[in-house]
């Protein structure tokens, strides 16, 4: 077999996998984080506010995503906010108070890898929460990001959507890995085994917690490439900011969905 023929179809299977090539991805991302760069020059410029809220299954590919988001943008004014277990003292507090403190102030972007629904995803699936601080939750929530929005902080909600059957390998690539070790948790290690219990409180967390003035947006994110291209394009695509290239910044709206219940219906989120 020829080295072009090799290379063919290496070519391949790597977009059968990723969604894109490495190197069509490496130029687009370039070309998405120069985008990125101009929006937090107006941002900081304008003393705006920016929250960027991650959510879903345990390896949808938040980390990686985030990353891609922040590489190259300024740390003084670019936080991630990845919050642990709660303290002692944590768990006495207004449930929304240890986020509260981390919103953006002017001139900042927050991107939250999991947030304030937790209580909606993992503590109701393992239990860590009653069924009263749950229901509490979910009609309080709306109300705390109206008042976000009333504030003036620009706030966007992504749930990234994947296979029972990529999560099953991106977890045993976890394993494998030693450089991914530190990816792995309890947590982590039962989420297959909760598959459909997960998948009640998604889709109960999505249905409740939607709003008009906070609506989620859906991500397909099975192809990792094909993930973070397009959520930096959705982002840029919904904030306005000086010199912004509108033909770079337009979302696959297969991969890029709108929140809306047919989703469920039409099985089009994974079961």
């Amino acid at each position: 077999m020829s080295k072009t023929k090799d290379k063919t179809d290496k070519e391949a299977e790597e977009e059968r996998r990723h969604g894109m090539r490495h190197g069509v991805y490496k130029h687009e991302l370039y070309e998405l984080q120069v985008e990125l760069v101009k929006l937090q020059k107006d941002i900081i410029a304008n003393n705006r506010r920016v929250l960027v809220l991650f959510e879903g299954r345990d390896a949808a590919g938040k980390d990686g995503t985030i990353k891609r988001v922040t590489q190259h943008l300024s740390p003084r004014e670019t936080r991630v906010v990845a919050l642990g277990k709660p303290s002692d003292r944590e768990t006495t507090e207004w449930y929304f108070q240890r986020y509260t403190e981390h919103l953006p102030a002017a001139g900042e972007m927050v991107l939250f890898n999991r947030s304030w629904y937790n209580r909606a995803g993992v503590e109701r699936v393992m239990g860590f929460c009653s069924d009263t601080d749950y229901e509490r939750f979910m009609e309080q929530v709306p109300f705390y990001e109206n008042m976000l929005i009333g504030s003036g902080i620009h706030f966007i909600k992504y749930y990234l959507d994947i296979s029972k059957k990529e999560q099953k390998g991106r977890m045993k690539e976890r394993r494998e890995n030693p450089l991914k070790q530190w990816k792995i948790s309890p947590i982590d290690e039962v989420a297959v085994k909760h598959w459909d219990d997960y998948s009640k409180a998604r889709d109960a967390m999505l249905t409740g917690t939607h709003s008009e003035w906070a609506p989620w947006t859906v991500i397909d994110a099975n192809k990792k490439r094909l993930l973070r291209i397009n959520m930096i394009r959705d982002l840029l695509n919904r904030l306005d900011y000086e010199g912004k290239n509108g033909k770079l910044v337009e979302p696959d709206r297969d991969i890029v969905m709108p929140f809306d219940e047919t989703l469920i219906e039409e099985g089009k989120l994974s079961k």
